[in-house]
């Protein structure tokens, strides 16, 4: 049996009694830590959030070190540019004391007919779901008048938009049909 886990950023093949360093944790000394499971391996594979719930991974933090020291070099050739400095980690050492899984029922968020637990007599029935308009739908709504654009829908989501009154927009200022009013030429008299 072996656990995928997830700690300081990074994931880790653990089994029972491993010992391994990871990321400096916030615990003291001897104290035992959860380890957040991804993934669990036994006689079958656990991978849902549902079963994850119930995998407990623990470890016990055996001591609190520091990596080994990182050489760092920057250098920008013809400037003269030259730093040299150096980089410890902050480790925990831990080893995997327990993993364990709660058996969780087959059934268990079911009744007896099949319904999920709570969807009885008592409970209210859920939203119907809309139904996808068919192309065919669409020229029945087309040929009988009803407008399917945004236009003809408001914005307070799908209520119709107010109907425009007539000359409205030639009377604000600077409305494109004033302007085009304004601009017609006039038609020439025949003299009759």
């Amino acid at each position: 049996m072996y656990a995928i886990v997830r700690t300081g950023g990074k994931q880790y093949r653990v089994e029972k009694g491993q010992r391994l360093l990871v990321e400096r944790m916030a615990a003291e000394q001897g104290s035992e830590v959860a380890l957040e499971p991804l993934m669990l391996r036994s006689d079958e594979t656990v991978l849902d959030e549902q079963g994850l719930g119930s995998v407990k991974v623990t470890a016990k933090v055996l001591a609190h070190v520091r990596g080994e020291k990182l050489r760092v070099f920057k250098f920008k050739p013809k400037r003269g540019y030259r730093r040299r400095t150096g980089h410890r980690q902050d480790l925990t050492h831990i080893e995997v004391t327990d993993i364990a899984q709660a058996r969780v029922k087959a059934a268990a968020g079911r009744s007896a007919t099949g319904e999920p637990e709570g969807a009885g007599a008592g409970a209210p029935a859920s939203k119907p779901k809309r139904a996808a308009k068919t192309a065919g739908d669409k020229r029945a709504a087309k040929a009988a008048g009803e407008k399917g654009t945004r236009a003809a829908k408001g914005a307070a989501g799908g209520k119709p938009a107010a109907p425009a009154k007539p000359g409205a927009a030639s009377a604000k200022r600077g409305a494109p049909g004033a302007a085009k009013a304004s601009k017609a030429k006039p038609e020439p008299d025949d003299g009759a």
